[in-house]
């Protein structure tokens, strides 16, 4: 029986029961990730008016729940590897779908932890990197958390990365300021 704090076994458990449970327990923790990123589209999708209520009832981290809804959005159940962590998939997920999906093949065939496939993304961006535009460093602003919050929720709306967000926002206002 499981409780809040733990489980309750009996004391004359067979083993293949208790084999049983071990798998199911196991497959509940390792699917939590992709249920709760489900759950937080379906509400967002459906109870707009109610959502930031639900997600505050789950008790979680407003960040970890976010990165959940992300995750889970850009990964139709069809597309998601059941050989691979959440992990692996959150580490493809800017990517267009068919690239991610090549990654993901790639980390499926050989065997790659989550680690292992966020290094191989590094390296290929780094051999990727010539004609790339130079980057600058933006200063860092002090912001209120509901502003925060607020991007926050229209990147989630937007379905995008909240940084992606932020520079399309701030592309658009250039453009608009600048007459383009």
């Amino acid at each position: 029986m499981t409780t809040r704090v733990g489980l309750k076994i009996p004391a004359t458990l067979p083993y293949d029961r208790w084999e049983k449970a071990g798998l199911h327990i196991f497959q509940i923790a390792d699917s939590s990730a992709w249920c709760l990123g489900d759950w937080l589209v379906y509400g967002q999708e459906r109870y707009a008016d109610r959502y930031q209520t639900g997600v505050q009832a789950a008790g979680l981290d407003y960040q970890t729940l976010r990165n959940y809804a992300w995750v889970a959005r850009h990964f139709e159940f069809w597309r998601r590897r059941e050989a691979l962590s959440f992990g692996h998939h959150a580490e493809v997920a800017s990517l267009p779908p068919a690239e991610a999906d090549s990654w993901l093949d790639r980390a499926e065939r050989q065997g790659w932890s989550r680690n292992e496939l966020r290094l191989r993304l590094r390296e290929n961006r780094r051999g990727n990197r010539t004609g790339v535009p130079a980057r600058a460093s933006l200063p860092r602003i002090s912001v209120p958390t509901d502003r925060v919050e607020r991007w926050r929720e229209a990147a989630s709306k937007d379905d995008r990365d909240f940084e992606e967000w932020i520079l399309l926002t701030l592309d658009r206002a250039a453009a608009d300021e600048l007459g383009h």
